[in-house]
């Protein structure tokens, strides 16, 4: 089966004359515009192919000269070998391809030379995210390509002028992003010669093609977060196959403080356990809104581990569906009094709904209904005419870390639909939920397709039919977008996440596994760097009562994303969970998804000893700044250490207002250019300019948070920023608005949410505050101009006027 169709590309005659050129595949390949396919001067023809080698642009950045790649000066690549193929597309962009004699589902070509021994040392930083294991993605940093490991899946490097010390501003950046080229997925890796490989691949060995036109975009710019942004932003509208975050409906239940069932229970979940743990949450003051009924709840076959047989490990992966609804735990087959169970999966839904006041219940199923798809001879699911397949995993994926639920799949097999019965299988399932009162779904193994795609029409392909019909579901369905994606760390998901609005960011949250509390953090604030242009990345449930609860808690404060936990029933520390959730059971969301602070980018927070890792956010009239001591409790997989580590070591760093990225967003009109800082821990405020910083120590898995508001100007005399609800790790998450609009201009007005305690910087002693027009008493530092008021605590929102 051919991956390809012939497209014509007119070039600008002041180059050379019209010619037809290699074809390139869809979607990748068709959105550059006549005048942006240009080739350069010095192609050489193949066949019908030309391959670009030497290209000179008439106002353009973009150089391909005697075997090196650069943009504005600065080399990307060296030795560039001549079956590579550069197509420009903007000034500093440009997509990047490969030809070959024979044509194969799976290639792997060499692009050039990331070594910059010919600058001075540490001029060059490489941040590479890679999958290191089927499902998931972490970081990895290096110098040179030998430190590019397989899977990667996006590169960012940096290219610093002169010393190491150099500001950020004289820095440049690459990024190179692998695409999806027509029915071709692509990924980068590097080999000991430095050099870095392009690997392409179907899937599907039906599926083949000897060129790769478009299989991996470069872009250039001065600042990394813009660059990144800008990129997703030209694929998308280059491609049509996925969307950027800021464009898709946010479900609601992002904003609501939430209980998963599953390290609470696990397979054992029941109607009554669900029904204690919410007790025991609400009755603690942090009632959950938002439930996930996780494995456990399904109608479901395992004939590979019988009742009363010892347990086999991996054997919890060969379960098949049998059918669409629930079992028996959670609808009564006999009697309903004998066993305990509720009437029907509705009827139990809408009595905690009532009873605990949530707002969404989803359920979790995998893509393929289950771990091992649909059984293939139960009257519930042989209307979907499933097959056995058993998945066959890629060569990247085995160069790295080897997951024992894929090897327990790939022995077991699994039951998957006929394609065309995709449609039918969600529709089903999902209108029946809806019947059952269900709200939405978490969907889980989502990268399972690209092991069984053969015969399919290739991995690229197959995972687009999945996520359409998936998506569809789920629009026709649910009316708040009601999807969280899981286990979906591979571009071939990514790039086609039309409306999917959350993905889960990292591998699972292990409780009782103190090597991977710190590695969890870590993974989700780089992986958001990327997936935080598509999605909102979820960062899992973790435990309230675990020695690493606040390292886990303050995360999820400044990372932008949905807050839930997994306690047991009635093992729960409420004085970490009253600092995440309001009494009403919202959360202070900040805007974005939380990223790595821009000094943060290219170091190991986990396993290089000295680093500190920085996660910056914003609110709507201010900044947060989160700060981990991810050192000393374990390692990367593929970096295993074995010698043993000192845990108890301390690490200093600095912190500073210029952390936080795109404050200008919050500080425009009359700001001071000084900004108020709030330490969370000590409750201390301390006044800096932007560009000013301090130190700070942390032991290993501690962790702080500081708000940074920018202190404005009122009525010429009166210097003000608020900093929210200091009793909350987010404290800015509770301010919504700030103004100063009576005549007089001596008072200000703050609205926002939630009860406790409000704080602000004000340089002078206010003379009156009421909250919600009632007047208050208030406290006023005169050592830090701290100024002080309780709001009550179950005052759902209010407006503060303060009067000099």
């Amino acid at each position: 089966m051919a991956a390809t169709s012939t497209t014509h590309l007119f070039q600008t005659r002041m180059f050379f004359p019209p010619t037809t050129i290699a074809p390139l595949t869809s979607p990748f390949s068709t959105f550059l515009g006549p005048h942006q396919r240009l080739l350069s001067k010095g192609c050489r023809r193949i066949g019908q192919r030309r391959r670009c080698r030497h290209s000179m642009f008439v106002n353009a950045k973009l150089l391909l000269k005697d075997g090196t790649l650069s943009v504005n000066g600065k080399d990307a690549l060296k030795g560039v070998p001549e079956n590579v193929v550069v197509t420009p597309f903007t000034g500093s962009s440009a997509f990047i391809g490969a030809t070959c004699a024979d044509a194969s589902s799976r290639l792997v070509f060499k692009l050039g030379v990331i070594q910059y021994a010919f600058f001075s040392v540490g001029d060059v930083r490489l941040l590479c995210l890679y999958r290191f294991k089927i499902w998931w993605m972490i970081p990895r940093v290096g110098n040179s390509g030998r430190d590019i490991p397989i899977e990667t899946q996006m590169l960012l490097m940096e290219a610093r002028e002169g010393n190491s010390q150099s500001s950020k501003e004289h820095n440049s950046y690459f990024i190179f992003l692998p695409v999806l080229d027509g029915e071709f997925r692509s990924s980068l890796q590097g080999n000991s010669s430095n050099e870095l490989e392009l690997c392409v691949e179907s899937g599907d060995p039906e599926v083949v093609t000897s060129q790769f036109l478009n299989a991996v975009f470069m872009n250039y710019g001065g600042h990394p977060f813009d660059l990144v942004k800008e990129s997703m932003k030209v694929l998308s509208e280059h491609t049509g196959t996925f969307s950027l975050r800021e464009t898709k409906q946010m479900p609601g239940m992002l904003d609501c403080f939430g209980w998963c069932t599953w390290d609470a229970f696990y397979h054992s979940v029941n109607p009554q356990g669900i029904k204690d743990g919410l007790g025991s949450l609400s009755e603690g003051g942090t009632p959950a809104k938002f439930l996930i009924i996780d494995d456990g709840w399904q109608d479901t076959v395992n004939e590979f581990q019988k009742d009363g047989e010892p347990f086999i490990e991996g054997s919890q992966f060969g379960g098949r569906l049998i059918s669409i609804k629930e079992n028996s735990k959670f609808r009564a087959v006999g009697d309903v009094t004998e066993s305990g169970a509720p009437v029907s999966l509705k009827d139990f839904v809408s009595e905690i709904k009532s009873s605990f006041g949530l707002k969404y219940v989803y359920v979790w199923h995998a893509l393929l209904g289950y771990w091992g798809g649909l059984d293939p001879n139960a009257s519930g699911t042989k209307k979907y005419d499933p097959k056995l397949r058993y998945p066959v995993q890629s060569p990247g994926n085995l160069a790295n870390t080897r997951d024992l639920s894929i090897d327990a799949m790939e022995k077991y097999g699994i039951g998957v639909m006929d394609p065309a019965k995709i449609s039918e299988f969600y529709d089903d399932l999902h209108s029946y939920l809806v019947s059952q009162n269900i709200d939405g779904v978490k969907v889980d193994v989502q990268n399972i397709l690209e092991t069984i795609s053969s015969g399919l029409g290739g991995r690229v392909l197959l995972t687009r039919r999945f996520q359409q019909e998936l998506e569809k579901s789920i629009s026709t369905n649910f009316q708040d977008n009601s999807i969280i994606c899981c286990m979906a760390h591979n571009t071939d998901s990514t790039y086609h996440s039309k409306q999917s609005a959350i993905t889960r960011a990292s591998d699972d949250y292990y409780p009782k596994n103190p090597t991977t509390q710190s590695l969890h953090i870590a993974a989700i604030a780089f992986n958001s760097i990327f997936f935080g242009e598509i999605v909102v990345p979820d960062w899992d449930m973790f435990y309230s009562l675990h020695d690493a609860a606040e390292f886990h808690a303050v995360a999820r404060a400044v990372g932008g994303c949905g807050v839930y936990v997994s306690d047991k029933p009635g093992q729960h520390d409420f004085n970490v969970l009253k600092k995440l959730v309001l009494p009403d059971g919202s959360v202070l969301r900040a805007r974005y998804p939380g990223r790595p602070s821009r000094d943060c980018l290219f170091i190991d927070p986990v396993m290089d000893k000295k680093s500190l890792l920085k996660i910056w956010n914003l609110n709507k009239c201010g900044g947060v700044v989160g700060i981990f001591n991810c050192q000393g409790t374990g390692s990367w997989p593929g970096l295993e250490s074995n010698a043993e580590e000192d845990i108890t070591f301390e690490l200093s760093g600095k912190v500073s207002p210029s952390d936080i990225e795109y404050f200008e967003e919050v500080s425009t009109g009359p700001w001071t250019q000084d900004c108020a800082v709030f330490r969370f821990n000590t409750g201390s405020l301390t006044r800096l300019s932007k560009e000013e910083s301090f130190d700070i120590t942390l032991k290993v898995l501690q962790c702080e948070v500081f708000t940074v508001s920018p202190i404005m100007v009122y009525n010429q005399t009166i210097q003000f920023a608020p900093i929210g609800l200091t009793n909350m790790y987010n404290s800015g998450g509770a301010v919504e608005a700030v103004d100063s609009s009576d005549s007089s201009g001596s008072k200000i007005h703050i609205t926002g949410r939630g009860g406790g305690d409000f704080g602000a910087y004000s340089n002078l002693k206010p003379k009156s505050c009421y909250v919600n027009s009632e007047d208050l008493e208030f406290q006023f530092r005169e050592e830090d101009n701290f100024f002080g008021v309780t709001i009550r605590a179950k005052t759902s929102s209010w407006e503060i006027t303060i009067c000099y």
